[in-house]
């Protein structure tokens, strides 16, 4: 059997209601710049598209396009996740989310990372996270007390983490995950 060629995550493209209104949450208290915008004909019909990223070697890591029915009885998006760079990062949008209209702020431990949760304007849930030094089963969702200070709240996560099943550093599972990988 033949290995599968090498790929890595690039973007995520979401239809959306609103695209101005999205484009102004993105841009605005998410911190990504517009890269590019436009019209484009699809078999859909022509929608307009917004192209977003935090990243100059990045063209686009979300792309936004029009057409979405604004009367969709499921979000079939499960998360989109960002990874911040340090946990006062996460601290202080869990901080401006508050002022936001966004529903379901929700502050989680994974055991592996600590998380905010919450829906955008138009119901998609957002995920902006910190990896933890741990591994522990997945899922696992345990509530956060965002009022514990950070040293307060990391003991706490990493008591947390201890009580759960295959606990273990990350470093140890990521070297045994890449020896499976290898063998594929």
């Amino acid at each position: 059997m033949t290995s599968v060629p090498r790929l890595s995550f690039s973007h995520v493209g979401i239809f959306v209601t609103d695209l101005a209104r999205m484009g102004d949450f993105y841009t605005r208290v998410l911190g990504f710049t517009v890269t590019d915008r436009g019209d484009l004909e699809t078999p859909r019909g022509r929608l307009q598209f917004v192209f977003l990223s935090r990243d100059p070697r990045e063209h686009h890591q979300v792309v936004m396009a029009s057409g979405r029915p604004p009367d969709l009885p499921f979000n079939p998006i499960n998360q989109i996740s960002f990874r911040m760079a340090d946990f006062a990062g996460v601290r202080e949008m869990y901080r401006r989310l508050q002022h936001e209209p966004v529903t379901e702020i929700s502050p989680v431990s994974h055991g592996n990372a600590l998380s905010v949760y919450f829906r955008d304007p138009e119901g998609n849930r957002l995920e902006l996270f910190v990896d933890t030094p741990w591994y522990v089963k997945q899922p696992l969702r345990i509530p956060m007390d965002m009022k514990r200070s950070d040293l307060e709240l990391w003991a706490w996560a990493e008591a947390e983490a201890r009580k759960q099943p295959g606990f273990k550093p990350v470093e140890e599972w990521r070297s045994a995950l890449s020896r499976q990988m290898e063998q594929r």
